[in-house]
């Protein structure tokens, strides 16, 4: 009705009236939908709950109790290990993501309070170059796991990325492996992991870390994979079936556990936090 009342109203009869991103076309329905409103709905769609990407920042501040927040590795940002060029050197690839962003690399990670539970918490943001994983990326997602464990708090990443960094080659790959083993740390001192799938997570993200949570959650309609639809399809020269490699998809073959609407995702979060309490230590349980 609002949207309704807006669009009939004197913005309608004066097109010149209308300020400069007042609205904007949902990718979902294709809907012009009033700005504001996927504002408030945390970037969805009121139309149809299309979830628009959701920079890093602005999803820790969703997630994360006020005033609880601390930073780790705030500092770190990618060196240059292959000399890499393509349509502009690396370095200077990095400096224009930096500029753009306002973010030294593609996750930010840290400590913070979910509905008063402490958590160590990684946010991926797709608008650093794609939220590719090189080494920074891979060595931010390890330290917080091993954080998680030294601390026996609950881990949570929530993912949205292309895969590894090509301008990194082999270093980014190996970024899968370190994530993989950490996380695998985890797993054996009994502290819980959730990872939160957002779209797209694709490639090697989706290959390591993302797809190894106790829980995994996804947000509705949100592409995961390990590569494109149309490159499996050639490949195997067969028709996919319809919505392949959607978190419904998914969840109906049972790779994720969860569908959670972002509305909802820091009480179900919550929800799921109070069940997986971690385990006593060695220590604590002989105390």
């Amino acid at each position: 009705m609002v949207l309704d009342r807006l669009r009939r109203g004197a913005f309608a009869r004066d097109p010149k009236k209308i300020p400069d991103g007042l609205w904007e076309k949902c990718p979902g329905c294709q809907k012009t939908v009033f700005k504001r409103l996927v504002e408030e709905r945390l970037d969805t769609c009121p139309e149809c709950n299309y979830h628009f990407k959701m920079g890093a920042r602005r999803r820790i501040a969703t997630l994360i109790d006020d005033g609880t927040w601390q930073e780790w590795d705030a500092e770190m940002s990618s060196a240059d290990p292959l000399g890499f060029v393509d349509s502009r050197p690396y370095p200077e690839r990095i400096a224009q993501q930096q500029a753009k962003t306002g973010l030294k690399d593609a996750v930010l990670t840290g400590r913070g309070r979910l509905s008063g539970i402490d958590v160590a918490l990684g946010v991926m943001d797709f608008n650093f170059n794609g939220g590719s994983m090189g080494s920074v990326v891979g060595e931010k997602i390890a330290r917080l796991f091993e954080r998680a464990r030294e601390l026996r708090i609950p881990a949570i990443v929530v993912s949205a990325s292309g895969g590894a960094r090509m301008q990194e080659g082999v270093v980014s790959l190996m970024q899968m492996a370190k994530t993989s083993a950490a996380a695998a740390r985890l797993r054996e001192a009994r502290v819980p992991f959730i990872s939160v799938l957002t779209n797209p997570t694709m490639a090697g993200v989706m290959a390591s870390f993302a797809s190894l949570g106790d829980i995994i959650v996804a947000e509705p309609k949100a592409m995961i994979g390990f590569t494109g639809a149309r490159v499996i399809q050639e490949t195997i020269k067969q028709e996919l079936p319809e919505g392949f490699q959607t978190s419904e998809f998914l969840l109906a073959h049972g790779q994720i556990d969860l569908i959670v609407a972002r509305q909802d995702l820091k009480a179900e979060l919550a929800r799921l936090l109070a069940y997986l309490k971690p385990a006593p230590s060695a220590r604590g349980a002989h105390a």
